[in-house]
């Protein structure tokens, strides 16, 4: 009898101090626990860190209890109908801080069953996923920055070589031997690039790989009909282009818009505009932006690209002179050139060329292929 005595005393001693070292990791713990009564959609208990991290005590848990409960009713709903898969749930949502911004969570939570296998209480736990997040973006901004500073002077390569390769017809052959090897070395880095930053891996931190080549027909209907928005009369003519032009589509795109915009915004509200897209007689392709207009003074025809210069007939026009100095960069780095000229017709035309080989050395995928896409050039 003495000896069973013993036993319970020390069962007790030990079940107490178990009690003790989990209210002590409960108190200490960065995860919210609580408890919620099954029959009266109730908050039965609420630990410590809900006060610490979100200014609720069970008493004033209201708003915070309709956050975590909300879904309990058509939850028991499904379990009692036999679906076994809501005993245990994990999900995430945001929770109302008292302040009353709104925190990024992550719930689980667990029925639990009395003897009868009905739920009698849910237990769960609430953790905070706001440092996860933050973590999220900064790799998003990381894997941005990254991609963007290995890719815009492999860009600026990638367009010196084509440019280089379709202006060299007349160099010998080792020397054009040597062009392909830099196009296959670009090529190569692209490919890394696509292996470490692939898009599973883009899309795992919240971004998608950027297309290096696009159907320029479709980029100028595409340009072309948002334009219409602010001027009707704008017309698409496309002459023999490739299928595909090896580019920064969004980099291109913004050039056009640049120069339709600017065309927009020197003529007047009836002046058709029109985009020419061909192959240029020199070779490559060119982009034209033509208006009707009045034309740009001859004396402001050679500056301006030039940064913030603004001509003499823009002083009723907003702006700030950076618009086609912009538009000159982005074509410079693909290894082509943007000009202007007045036509004899009136009007203005601005003239992208870029120096896309359509017989290249090598052939162009489609978007979502392979960057290492070149003919072998052994």
């Amino acid at each position: 009898m003495t000896q069973t005595l013993a036993e319970l005393q020390a069962a007790l001693q030990q079940s107490q101090a178990n009690e003790a070292r989990y209210r002590l990791l409960l108190e200490h713990s960065s995860e919210i626990s609580w408890m919620a009564d099954c029959a009266t959609l109730q908050l039965t208990w609420l630990s410590p860190a809900a006060e610490r991290q979100f200014g609720y005590t069970l008493d004033t848990a209201k708003t915070l209890a309709h956050g975590l409960l909300k879904d309990l009713q058509a939850r028991l709903a499904r379990y009692a109908d036999g679906d076994l898969s809501r005993r245990r749930l994990l999900r995430e949502t945001e929770l109302a801080h008292a302040d009353g911004h709104l925190v990024p969570v992550e719930i689980e939570s667990t029925l639990i069953l009395d003897a009868h296998g009905v739920p009698a209480s849910v237990v769960g736990v609430v953790r905070d996923l706001s440092a996860r997040r933050e973590l999220a973006a900064q790799q998003k901004k990381f894997a941005s920055m990254l991609s963007h500073e290995f890719r815009t002077p492999l860009s600026t390569i990638d367009g010196a070589v084509q440019r280089l390769e379709m202006t060299g017809a007349h160099h010998d052959e080792g020397t054009r031997k040597r062009y392909r090897k830099i196009q296959t070395a670009v090529d190569r880095m692209l490919a890394m690039l696509d292996e470490y930053l692939s898009p599973e891996r883009m899309a795992s931190i919240g971004r998608e790989r950027q297309p290096d080549e696009v159907n320029p027909a479709d980029l100028l209907q595409s340009v072309a009909e948002q334009a219409r928005r602010r001027r009707p009369q704008v017309s698409v003519r496309t002459e023999n282009l490739p299928q595909w032009m090896r580019c920064d589509p969004a980099g291109v795109r913004l050039c056009l818009e640049i120069l339709i915009d600017n065309a927009i915004k020197y003529t007047e509200d009836n002046i058709p505009l029109e985009l020419v897209g061909r192959i240029a007689t020199e070779g490559g392709v060119e982009l034209l932006v033509r208006d009707h207009g009045a034309g740009i003074p001859e004396a402001d025809l050679p500056q301006v690209f030039d940064k913030a210069f603004r001509g003499s007939n823009a002083a009723s026009v907003a702006g700030s002179g950076l618009g086609l100095y912009m538009a000159r960069s982005i074509v410079d780095v693909h290894g082509g050139t943007v000009t202007a000229r007045n036509v004899s017709e009136s009007g203005t035309e601005f003239r992208i060329w870029l120096p896309v080989a359509v017989n290249a050395g090598k052939s162009l995928a489609r978007a979502g292929a392979s960057s290492d896409n070149s003919l072998d050039a052994s």
